[in-house]
């Protein structure tokens, strides 16, 4: 599928020495464990866009596949949500997140629910930022790039992500993050210049895609739709969001550093969207949409172009691996370990990103499938939490240790049991159309409700 020139391995090998040189450059002077944590709490503005609009893209082959499948509807169910939460994010916690100066979510949730609950959601933010997928990702990409097996591509894949990331910390993510914002930029906008030039405008895409590629709802349910909107709302417990507010000089460089992603984010969607659109008009029949992108580069991109296009994709993906291959090795190292101080948060957030990296390659070499773990991990995990993080940072919403333990787990325990109940009755058009997610956010909403009653309760009776 994959035929590359001598020049446009050079290139992506040139790209890999770039990221690794600053990665181990600036890791260096990772020396306080405030530098190592949160490079320093010194990020400006431009800093924090850069890394912030470059870490959201991991998921480049998942982009490629859903354009192709729902034409504009990827951008309605994958772009315009996450740009209203981030929007929300930003004028409602970056300020509170930033005041505190606490590193991570399950840090703030021991300070406000106690201990265990800290600890529980610690378990839980370990499997979400777990960077199996962004692994299974870059393996592919190496399987076809040089023909490796799957083991193969997944050492590659630790190779080109870990090493500077366990010497350098944040400071190597950051600084990795704006070469990378370059490149995986450059890459789509050569790729979509050149799709441009060879087959036409928009009169190319309305004359050869089916009409609901076109369409912003695409003749997907409403149901379909408003379940990725849901999906949207992890935006709000996500864990890189936290860490990058905390990590800004202020909050207001947190506040309008993600206000001012957005036009990034939708500027680099367009891009993508657009790509993938294109592939679907000039390749109706893929067997494997994921190679979408891959296969409109080997068609339309000459020798050069492609080692750029190549690296664009590697830079979209390592972007996200890095980052959460730190913050998943942190949140083992500092959070689930935390009454281990002795060796102190560097030390134990370095045994934790081994102690990740191990773990996540065993995740993408037993589950083959991104989408796979993308959606069974942020189905059970996500609903515990959402609600929790308002409770953290807004008093009127906050409810007791108690109840804040019980919505963590019978939020995720209900979506896995919906789960179940979908593997034992998959004939069952009820039980198959409802999403766990809904399921697993009912039931966390209920018990919140419930706690705040108790709380209103209290108050009376202490009158």
């Amino acid at each position: 599928m994959v035929n590359l020139a001598v020049i446009d391995y050079i290139i992506i090998v040139i790209f890999f020495l770039i990221v690794a040189f600053i990665g181990f450059y600036f890791g260096r002077k990772a020396e306080s464990e405030n530098e190592f944590q949160l490079g320093g709490k010194n990020v400006g503005l431009l800093l924090f866009i850069v890394t912030n609009v470059s870490t959201w893209y991991g998921g480049i082959l998942g982009v490629g596949e859903f354009s192709y499948r729902y034409g504009l509807t990827s951008w309605f169910t994958q772009g315009l949500p996450y740009y209203v939460f981030a929007f929300l994010f930003a004028i409602l916690l970056s300020g509170k997140i930033n005041v505190g100066g606490l590193y991570s979510i399950p840090q703030k949730f021991r300070v406000e629910y106690g201990d265990l609950v800290g600890k529980i959601a610690a378990i839980f933010i370990f499997f979400l930022v777990s960077p199996a997928p962004y692994f299974l990702m870059l393996s592919v990409i190496f399987q076809a790039l040089f023909g490796v097996s799957n083991i193969i591509g997944l050492l590659l894949a630790v190779i080109v992500s870990v090493p500077y990331i366990i010497i350098g910390g944040y400071k190597s993510d950051i600084f990795t993050d704006i070469f990378d914002f370059i490149v995986m930029f450059v890459g789509f906008i050569i790729i979509l210049i050149f799709t441009v030039s060879i087959y036409g405008d928009y009169s190319f895409l309305l004359k050869k895609l089916p009409e609901t590629h076109l369409s912003l709802t695409g003749g997907v349910s409403p149901f379909f739709i408003s379940v990725w909107f849901l999906i949207a709302l992890w935006t709000f417990a996500d864990p890189g969001f936290h860490q990058r507010t905390t990590s800004a000089k202020s909050g207001k460089i947190a506040k309008w550093g993600i206000i001012l992603s957005i036009p990034l984010w939708a500027l680099f969607d367009f891009l993508t969207t657009s790509t993938g659109l294109y592939a679907r008009a000039v390749f109706p029949n893929l067997d494997i949409p994921a190679f979408s992108y891959l296969l409109l580069a080997e068609t339309v991109l000459s020798p050069g172009f492609k080692g750029i296009f190549y690296s664009a994709l590697f830079a979209t993906i390592l972007s996200t691996a890095n980052s959460f291959v730190f913050l998943s090795g942190t949140t083992i190292g500092n959070d689930l370990f935390s009454s281990s101080k002795k060796l102190g948060i560097k030390k134990n957030s370095q045994i934790g990103i081994i102690i990740s990296t191990v773990v996540s390659f065993i995740i993408a070499f037993s589950i083959p499938s991104v989408i796979e773990i993308w959606y069974t991990i942020g189905s059970i995990f996500i609903p515990g939490m959402i609600i929790l993080v308002f409770g953290a940072y807004y008093s009127k919403l906050k409810v007791s240790i108690n109840i804040a333990g019980a919505e963590l787990l019978m939020g995720s325990f209900a979506s896995l049991f919906w789960f179940s109940l979908q593997k034992l009755f998959p004939f069952s058009e009820v039980i198959t159309t409802i999403e766990p997610m809904l399921i697993g956010l009912a039931v966390a909403l209920i018990v919140h409700i419930y706690g705040l009653f108790l709380n209103r309760l209290k108050m009376k009776n202490s009158l």
